[in-house]
């Protein structure tokens, strides 16, 4: 084998290999999380909701709420490695209804990482990300897709004075870690359609655009989430 071919064949292994870990990482429980049923997640997103809303330095993220097209929250985000290592967690996404402004119902993902290099430890995060665009949209309603690819993410701007003008990103992020801000960069992490829990929770086999789009399912146990998300938009 010639030192080109070796070469690629590495590479072609190195990128199975890193796919491979990432929807490992976001399908295997971890924690906490290995009892987390789909109700208990919806529950902890109003939490997770509540507690950037009452955060002084979230004041762009209140603020543009409203005109946002629909939001991403991960109630726990697990970040742990010994040289190897990554990130992963579950969470809810709802949409805005553009012709009545109502929230939608929520669809389950899962959001995971893999990194390399030398690292040690855990934390745990809180991250809400704001779906700014119509490919922002459009990309949940595929199977899984990489954030930093072809759907673009940004750290959201952060302070009671930040302007965040220039944010022009399909998804806005934010995070928070023991109750302060963590700035956790999500570039690379690849978002994926969590099937079990859209089923366990609407009682059937549903797709994403059937939650999201069609609306041709409903659960009421989301009704505190979808009534969090109005109050803190207009400020509640």
């Amino acid at each position: 084998m010639t030192g080109k071919k070796r070469t690629k064949e590495v590479f072609r292994f190195a990128v199975c290999l890193f796919m491979a870990a990432v929807f490992c990482l976001m399908s295997l429980p971890v924690g906490a999380q290995e009892d987390l049923k789909p109700q208990i997640l919806v529950d902890q997103a109003l939490v997770t909701l509540n507690n950037f809303v009452a955060d002084a330095d979230m004041a762009w993220f209140k603020d543009h709420l409203k005109n946002a097209k629909g939001v991403f929250i991960v109630p726990q985000l697990l970040k742990a490695g010994f040289i190897f290592g990554g990130s992963g967690g579950r969470g809810v996404v709802l949409l805005r209804d553009p012709k009545t402004g109502r929230w939608g119902q929520p669809a389950f993902y899962s959001m995971g990482s893999v990194s390399f290099g030398l690292q040690i430890g855990g934390e745990s995060s809180e991250v809400v990300i704001q779906i700014r665009t119509e490919h922002g949209m459009e990309s949940l309603y595929s199977s899984s897709f990489k954030l930093g690819g072809d759907t673009s993410v940004a750290l959201g701007p952060v302070g009671a004075g930040a302007a965040g003008k220039g944010v022009t990103a399909d998804l806005v992020s934010f995070s928070r870690a023991q109750g302060a801000f963590a700035g956790l960069a999500l570039d690379g992490s690849v978002i994926k359609v969590n099937d079990d829990f859209n089923k366990d929770y609407y009682g059937k086999e549903v797709r994403p655009v059937d939650i999201l789009v069609k609306k041709d399912v409903s659960n009421p146990g989301s009704e505190k989430l979808r009534e969090g998300l109005y109050k803190a938009e207009h400020g509640k």
